[in-house]
């Protein structure tokens, strides 16, 4: 495979998921279903409930939808991606990851395929997310010029492709240390719940009690959210009853932090596959 081995293992991978329709449909009608039964009953709880709330003066406010769309996203490339290393524990029960590490690619072009057909996959899911959010009536890039959406949706595919990359990179590493479907699988969902709950994805984290609070605040969740909160809302908003500001500053950090985190779990893949022995 040579120096465009990883582009071979891009290819590969997605070829496979636009081949199999149904995981295809299913990827992309989930997280909109969601959207549309679960986001739009509670944005109808939320705006009954907080109906007498005065507004700030002079600051956007948005509705529960809105809100909770940013979340959906963010959930969406954390579970497609937590669990994108699967592919590589099926090619090594079906040996086909054997005859992979023996070719003469370099085996970290295995684990930069994989990143890349996964934030492939994760902009196709975030753009159906978005465009069939504002067909909801999400309120995305509300007063925005032309040029302001095509900077917000660059920022918005920057943030998933850090996120996305940092977690395609814990599950590769997991499924080339698992030897079962059920193993692999229960570490998985062992990590995303906490890191799904424990995130500003559906509410704020202000009502946390303090030690949660702190753990929100290292979860890369929380930083994809804010990211994609500041580039499709705006850095001024009320939102359930709560006010939100974002600086400069702030999102500077964000990804930053998404950086840091993504260079360390995909130094971490990139020793997991150097190591791994396959027979």
């Amino acid at each position: 495979m040579g120096e465009k081995g990883f582009l071979n293992i891009y290819k590969r991978d997605m070829t496979r998921y636009l081949r199999f329709k149904t995981q295809f449909v299913s990827s992309l009608l989930q997280p909109a279903l969601w959207l549309s039964f679960f986001g739009i009953s509670m944005a109808g709880t939320f705006d009954r409930v907080l109906s007498d709330t005065s507004p700030v003066l002079a600051v956007q406010s948005i509705g529960y939808l809105t809100f909770m769309c940013a979340g959906i996203i963010a959930v969406t490339i954390l579970f497609t991606n937590i669990f994108g290393g699967f592919i590589l524990l099926f090619d090594k029960n079906w040996g086909l990851l054997r005859e992979i590490l023996a070719s003469p690619m370099p085996r970290k072009d295995l684990i930069l395929g994989i990143i890349m057909s996964g934030i492939t996959k994760s902009w196709i899911q975030s753009s159906i997310i978005i465009v069939f959010g504002l067909l909801l009536g999400v309120s995305f890039f509300a007063g925005f010029s032309f040029f302001q959406v095509i900077v917000s949706i660059a920022g918005i595919f920057a943030f998933i492709s850090l996120f996305a990359a940092s977690f395609l990179s814990i599950s590769s590493a997991i499924a080339l240390k698992m030897d079962s479907p059920e193993g692999f699988q229960g570490i998985t969902t062992l990590l995303t719940m906490p890191i799904f709950f424990v995130s500003n994805a559906l509410y704020p984290v202000d009502g946390f009690p303090p030690i949660l609070q702190d753990i929100a605040y290292f979860n890369p969740l929380t930083h994809l959210i804010n990211g994609i909160r500041y580039f499709a809302i705006g850095d001024d908003f009320t939102a359930i009853g709560i006010h939100f500001t974002y600086t400069s500053a702030d999102i500077a950090f964000s990804f930053a932090y998404l950086c840091v985190f993504c260079a360390i779990t995909f130094i971490f893949a990139w020793r997991t596959v150097e190591k791994v022995v396959v027979t």
